[in-house]
């Protein structure tokens, strides 16, 4: 008797065939599992064979961030005194700086201290008889405020130096010029240094007569920002000419290592 004769036959060999294929497919993903699982086998294992190379890039940016501190100093005989003359100065130098654009969000007090200021008094005393020792005497109080100020248009740095020495303060220093989002530059010098690190893995290689065949490990050094310390004024109080300030370049740098196995 012939099984496959007829309608009945025919829906045997389709029932044959489905389970064939399905037959087909499970054994295909359980191959293509156990490749998959061979891929991974020893793949924590830590590569013996391997070779570290360094990377260097660097990036030249304009600064377009100007910053500066400004100081107050008040000395008179009582604290009260002391403190509102202070105030006095360190207020018309925010009037001043605000008024020629600095906002103010960027100016903020950084330092405030109030110190008891004496004099030395020596006791007299006779001649050829020891002298007793001399004493403090109060004299007034110092009232010092300090103030860091950033300027976001450098152009107008040399302009608020000389202004804010007319306006009462004591002294200005500290001035920077850097970038006000370095990220951005900070990876183009990354890239530089990873571009790097990959030219000299490839000609050590070469030199060496093996091939790379994986990274194994990266690390990334500190990054730096070579900055610009224009020589500030020094003095009690500034004359109203502006200084030449010279914005110049910043070199921002980056340092990778890279670990290649190889064979």
């Amino acid at each position: 008797m012939d099984l496959f004769a007829g309608d009945t036959g025919v829906k045997l060999q389709k029932t044959i065939m489905i389970m064939v294929c399905v037959l087909a497919l499970f054994l295909g993903i359980t191959t293509i599992g156990s490749v998959m699982g061979w891929r991974y086998i020893g793949a924590g294992i830590a590569a013996t064979n391997t070779i570290i190379v360094s990377g260097h890039g660097e990036v030249l940016a304009v600064p377009d961030i100007a910053t500066f501190t400004v100081s107050v100093v008040s000395d008179k005989a009582t604290v009260a005194e002391a403190q509102s003359d202070s105030a006095q100065k360190s207020n018309a130098v925010t009037v001043y700086l605000t008024g020629a654009g600095v906002d103010a969000k960027d100016i903020q007090t950084t330092d405030y201290s109030i110190t008891p200021q004496y004099d030395y008094v020596q006791t007299a005393c006779a001649v050829g008889i020891p002298c007793p020792p001399g004493n403090q005497a109060l004299k007034g109080y110092e009232v010092r405020q300090t103030t860091t100020v950033k300027v976001r248009d450098t152009s107008k740095a040399g302009d608020l130096l000389a202004g804010v020495g007319s306006r009462g303060a004591t002294g200005v220093s500290g001035l920077t010029f850097t970038l006000d989002n370095p990220d951005s530059v900070q990876a183009q010098a990354r890239d530089k240094a990873i571009t790097d690190a990959k030219l000299k893995a490839s000609a050590l290689a070469k030199s060496l007569g093996v091939s790379l065949v994986r990274i194994v490990t990266y690390t990334e050094g500190g990054s730096n920002q070579r900055m610009i310390y224009p020589t500030m004024m020094a003095g009690v109080t500034m004359g109203a000419t502006a200084p030449s300030i010279s914005v110049g370049q910043n070199t921002i740098t980056s340092d990778v290592s890279v670990t290649y196995e190889i064979i």
